[in-house]
């Protein structure tokens, strides 16, 4: 064996063995390929960065900014509108039809995005209609992985193995040419989780708040001076009887009273301890209320300079979410020690205690004052948009999500937005440009429509994808210039000696499919579709059923939580155990790998 063919190998598995372990971040690792690479002269300089100008790099890169765009302009939330107007079915119809939704969506869309869609519906449907979550969320999980197989930009796997095919020489792989493979593959799933969904668990719907889209957050507000309401019941507050704000707290003369009655007198100076979402905050009256952080507390908006206001004005305001994590700063501060940190920055409004979103039967300590931050906790802070940056450059502080002060997308945008992504995909499906000018010319479009800004979207990237993509073509390029494709293509040939033809295609699949379940399915591709693409020139056969088997089997990884990113979402909240995608995503798999050989083995035919 070559010494260049033995150290690709090595280089292999020590990424296998890092991806597993998770030892360091994917695009550490990435980055560490390319410098591998080139200090043993495997691939040359520019070959070790030809990953970052790879067409199916800035492919992943375009769509991830016209995902960003659509979230922003409200399309995302249109979906979810869209799917919690679902009529509730029975079980045995619901899973396949929400299954359905899933698939379709995810054909366009990241199979991510359209999974966190439904976690953060999830808890308020089952809820409301009293089925448990946890029979839904696998189906749905595993219909979006199916559903993103279908088209070529469904994931950036397809994407992947189609530009590592292309520059082994093979045809560009159409927009659909293999959709009918995949919506085959796609009922078998459907009609195989409708039933298994029987075994799964019940659980309990608490595990899904996290991702509950509507975001509560304790708020102390005080009666203003001169307020109408001074004297009148709490009966007559504008928000006393909105289901969605509840009034926890009622501080007055350093008492506390829970839960104050109708009845109760409202005075000068009272305290109100709130808790309610951001949305519904911003529509309590100003003319009567104001934020209560302490009267000798600083403020970024006290400024009396009227040249100073006219300029705040013309400012947009921002609510932004911040994630509290181990180590930080903010850690035993309370909202007025916050406010006076982040003097002319933000203003805190609000704070999500973790115990306090958990159970429902809250308890407030006897003066609202005395909550500090703790890790896990969320504060939201009011920010005007050029502080913005300070916070996502904050250790140990994580920035969820931003809100815009009046809560509204400009119709314009949303539908500018609509029109973008069913432009990409017409243009892509239709062979009219490919879909790397599409998706460039849908960025454009969002940029010309004022919709996306790119200082934000730099921010909010899923870089660690680019670097992984980045650092696993040249890999590809690598196994190509030693051989080492061809020498595992040839071990192969002998492995399979006198095997029918469906039965080497069969194993490429399974291989391949067995492989994404530990690693990466980029990476998987990337290792796979060379050694794919030697074996079927070593027999003389076709190439694109060996190529979809890669990009199928890839895919395919429902055996593991850790084999794509939706599994990794459900298993984090907790409801799943490993065992139940081992068993059912196991069977799964192997349904599919058996179905999907013989389907693609039709091709080795023609």
């Amino acid at each position: 064996m070559d010494i260049q063919i033995i150290l690709v190998f090595v280089i292999i598995a020590v990424t296998v063995i890092l991806f597993i372990t998770e030892i360091m971040p994917i695009d550490k690792i990435s980055f560490f390929i390319i410098v591998a690479l080139v200090l043993l002269g495997l691939t040359t300089p520019e070959e070790a960065i030809s990953g970052f100008s790879n067409a199916a790099t800035i492919t992943v890169l375009m769509l991830m900014i016209i995902a960003i765009g659509m979230e922003d302009n409200g399309v995302i939330s249109l979906l979810s509108d869209g799917i919690k107007k679902l009529k509730i079915l029975p079980l045995a119809l619901m899973v396949p039809v929400f299954m359905l939704v899933s698939a379709s969506i995810s054909s366009v869309i990241s199979t991510t995005a359209v999974i966190v869609i439904f976690l953060k519906i999830m808890s308020q449907l089952s809820e409301k209609y009293n089925f448990s979550s946890s029979k839904l969320l696998m189906p749905i999980s595993f219909a979006g992985i199916l559903g993103g197989s279908c088209t070529l930009m469904g994931t950036s796997t397809n994407l992947i193995v189609n530009a590592v095919a292309m520059e082994r020489g093979a045809e560009t792989i159409g927009f659909f040419e293999f959709s009918i493979y995949g919506l085959i593959l796609l009922v078998i799933g459907i009609v195989f989780m409708t039933i298994a969904s029987k075994w799964l668990p019940k659980n309990s719907e608490s595990k899904l708040s996290q991702y509950n889209e509507k975001s509560e957050f304790l708020f102390t507000l005080s009666v203003k001076d001169g307020s109408d309401l001074i004297g009148k019941p709490f009966s007559e507050i504008s928000f006393h009887d909105n289901p969605n704000i509840k009034i926890l707290k009622l501080l007055r003369d350093n008492n506390a009273f829970t839960a104050p009655g109708k009845n109760t007198t409202v005075r000068q100076h009272d305290q109100i301890v709130l808790l309610t979402d951001i949305s519904d905050f911003s529509l309590i009256s100003d003319d009567d209320f104001e934020l209560s952080l302490n009267k000798d507390s600083l403020s970024i908006y006290e400024d009396e300079n009227e040249e100073d206001n006219s300029k705040k004005k013309s400012i947009k305001l921002y609510y932004i979410e911040l994630l509290v994590l181990p180590g930080s700063d903010l850690i035993s501060r309370s909202l007025k020690q916050l406010k006076r940190d982040l003097v002319n920055i933000a203003e805190p409004i609000g704070i999500q205690k973790n115990s306090l979103t958990n159970n429902k039967k809250q308890y407030l300590p006897k003066a609202f004052k005395k909550l500090y931050v703790k890790s896990g906790d969320r504060v939201l802070v009011k920010v005007n948009e050029d502080k913005l940056s300070h916070f996502y450059d904050l250790e140990n502080v994580v920035v969820l999500r931003s809100h815009e002060d009046n809560f509204e997308v400009e119709p314009f945008k949303k539908y500018w937005c609509i029109f973008t992504i069913i432009a990409v995909v017409g243009l892509a499906a239709s062979g009219v440009l490919s879909i790397l000018a599409s998706s460039i010319a849908g960025v454009g479009a969002l940029l010309l429509g004022n919709c996306i800004n790119l200082s934000k979207i730099y921010k909010r990237v899923n870089w660690q994808i680019i670097f992984l993509l980045a650092g696993m073509i040249p890999l590809g390029i690598a196994m190509g210039n030693s051989g080492s494709d061809v020498w595992v293509s040839e071990k192969l040939l002998i492995l399979l000696k006198d095997q029918n033809e469906t039965i080497i295609l069969g194993s490429i699949f399974g291989f391949t499919m067995l492989f994404s379940g530990f690693i990466s399915n980029n990476a998987t591709a990337v290792i796979m579709t060379p050694i794919a693409i030697a074996l079927a020139t070593s027999l003389n056969l076709p190439l694109k059923p060996f190529i979809f088997a890669v990009m199928f089997g890839a895919n395919f990884s429902f055996f593991t939580p850790m084999g794509y990113q939706t599994n990794t979402l459900i298993y984090g909240t907790g409801i799943y155990r490993f065992r139940h995608f081992l068993i059912i995503g196991g069977l799964l798999s192997i349904i599919l790998l058996i179905s999907g050989t013989f389907i693609l083995s039709t091709l080795l035919k023609t």
